[in-house]
């Protein structure tokens, strides 16, 4: 788990360690350009000799002053080295302007031409040796729109070159691309391509092999656009306090959040490991299956209930003490021919469900999976809610409420929890998903973390915002982020059901007394693991298969 900052988070942290003299801002620039060189090398040992070449891209801005640093370090390691500044130099920064003098005592820097016929363009005869082409553009700080600057031509012509190379028309290896902090052009708040109304052409094939954070990462290395333009990121250690009281008083200020109520908000990211599992899932000796939970997942009817059966399966794998399907008696003999250890019991409309719900040992309900949307089913999510248990409303008994959202709103608590994907979300939350949508204009952009704070403070509940950037967030503006990017990446998921296992998931957990928050990011991170150890063609089927081999490696 770690802590995902906003560009003006960053900025704040920099600024009270300068102002308290831990550092000065050429230190900290020299110690990221040290990083990137470092992060270079870790990721490319075969580039560790000399003769290799590196052509330096840097902009107006600290960025291009870190480019000046890296420049620098490698022709220090007796590298070919281009530079080329996008601006004036005279309008540099300070700290930056010192880096670019100390350059000037080992090279020259060319003017960077955007367009023309002297625009800066590569040329594949010159650059048949092993060559690393930095972006040191624009970082993090960018907040204008890139659509009159022609800086991405270089970008094509490479990825042009690496589909070549992957292709075998070429006999040469392409360019590798460093970004330093974050590709130029991508909003840091929100992975956002900065494109104004106008779309930068080809800009959705631009991509770093590598991504040198500082510090931390940013919110958009995660989400929207950002992981698929980063290729992998790395983050440097610059020396900056991990936890200063000053920067966090300022974090507090800063945060760019759309929903006032959740300024104080931290954002984390659950990636490579969950640290809280081993405190969540262990079952203990002497223990009764009712002290792990009783869930209930309301089925629908004839030829619509593989989808409840997919999470009660992932329920009672996840550790839930019991399991039960609740289902209309034209579909219990469909049901019964499935099940096994999971228990059936015939619910024929909200009465028969607040009847059931009597028994105060059933503590979390799963519905909308293959529920279908008619009115008697709203009815059922309505009984549901009035229990006041813990609750995952998915699929359809989001979709239900598209032509009145309110009217679910008025009847969430706060042990409720709402999955949605894209669509789902775009129904309950119309303005919100519009804002999301809205071309970017400027930065910082409006951000699906953004998104999902304002629709749990309106729900009143917890949401999960289903996708590869899951984004997970309560109405006091907690919120984590749950990224299946890079190494977790996990595009497996995209098939029928897969959502179905995840609602299971988190109900289980519910049931085992997991917090709606606690359940969500828990069940999230899982549901990425099981698909990472089964691999391609999964299917939605065997993701609770794989929990026991995943709890086993965990140490559960």
């Amino acid at each position: 788990m770690s802590e995902l900052l906003t560009a003006a988070q960053m900025r704040a942290i920099e600024q009270a360690a300068i102002e308290s003299g831990e550092v000065t801002g050429l230190e900290l620039m020299e110690r990221a350009g040290q990083g990137v060189v470092e992060a270079i090398f870790e990721e490319w040992p075969d580039l560790e000799g000399s003769g290799n070449r590196a052509v330096v891209l840097c902009g107006p801005g600290n960025n291009g002053g870190d480019g000046f640093v890296v420049a620098r370090l490698l022709h220090e390691r007796h590298w070919q080295v281009e530079v080329f500044l996008y601006g004036d130099s005279e309008k540099l920064p300070p700290d930056a302007k010192v880096n670019y003098a100390k350059w000037l005592a080992h090279g020259t820097v060319n003017s960077y031409v955007d367009e023309g016929e002297d625009a800066f363009w590569l040329d594949p005869s010159t650059y048949r040796e092993n060559t690393v082409l930095v972006d040191a553009l624009f970082g993090t700080g960018l907040t204008r729109p890139v659509e009159s600057f022609n800086a991405f031509g270089w970008v094509t012509q490479v990825s042009e070159w690496k589909l070549a190379e992957e292709q075998r028309f070429q006999s040469f290896p392409a360019p590798r691309v460093v970004s330093v902090d974050i590709p130029s052009g991508i909003c840091a708040d929100s992975g956002m391509r900065l494109a104004g109304e106008t779309p930068v052409p080809h800009l959705e094939e631009i991509s770093a092999d590598l991504t040198v954070s500082f510090h931390s990462k940013k919110l958009g290395h995660v989400l929207g656009a950002g992981p698929a333009l980063c290729g992998k990121v790395v983050v440097a250690d610059i020396g900056l306090s991990k936890d200063p009281v000053a920067p966090r008083r300022a974090l507090a200020e800063l945060h760019n959040l759309a929903c006032p109520g959740a300024r104080l908000g931290r954002v984390v990211a659950h990636e490579s490991s969950f640290q809280s599992l081993p405190l969540f899932l262990p079952k203990r000796n002497a223990r009764h299956k009712f002290d792990y939970g009783h869930a209930l997942v309301v089925s629908g009817g004839p030829a619509r209930t593989g989808a409840a059966r997919l999470s009660a399966r992932g329920a009672l794998r996840i550790g839930a003490g019991l399991v039960t399907v609740g289902s209309p008696r034209a579909a219990l003999a469909e049901n019964a021919a499935h099940l096994t250890a999971i228990m059936l019991r015939q619910i024929d409309g909200a009465t028969e469900l607040a009847e059931l719900l009597e028994d105060k040992r059933i503590n979390a309900l799963c519905l909308g999976p293959g529920l279908g949307r008619s009115s008697d089913k709203q009815a059922l999510v309505v009984a549901a809610l009035q229990a006041k248990r813990a609750t995952v409303l998915d699929a359809d008994a989001l979709t239900m409420f598209g032509e009145n959202p309110q009217v679910l709103f008025d009847l969430l608590h706060d042990k409720c929890l709402l999955s949605p994907h894209g669509g789902e979300f775009a129904n309950l939350f119309p303005d919100i998903a519009a804002k999301l949508r809205e071309p970017v204009a400027k930065g910082p952009a409006y951000s699906k973390v953004d998104a999902t704070r304002e629709a749990a403070m309106r729900a009143g509940c917890v949401v999960l915002f289903k996708g590869a950037d899951t984004v997970i967030a309560d109405p006091l503006g907690r919120c984590s982020v749950n990224s299946a990017h890079f190494k977790r990446s996990a595009p497996w998921l995209a098939t029928a059901g897969s959502g179905d296992v995840l609602a299971g998931f988190i109900t289980g957990l519910l049931a085992r007394g997991l917090s709606p928050m606690q359940a969500a990011e828990t069940g999230a991170w899982l549901h990425v693991e099981c698909a990472l150890q089964f691999g391609p063609g999964l299917i939605a089927e065997d993701l609770p298969e794989q929990i026991p081999d995943v709890f086993r490696r965990l140490g559960v």
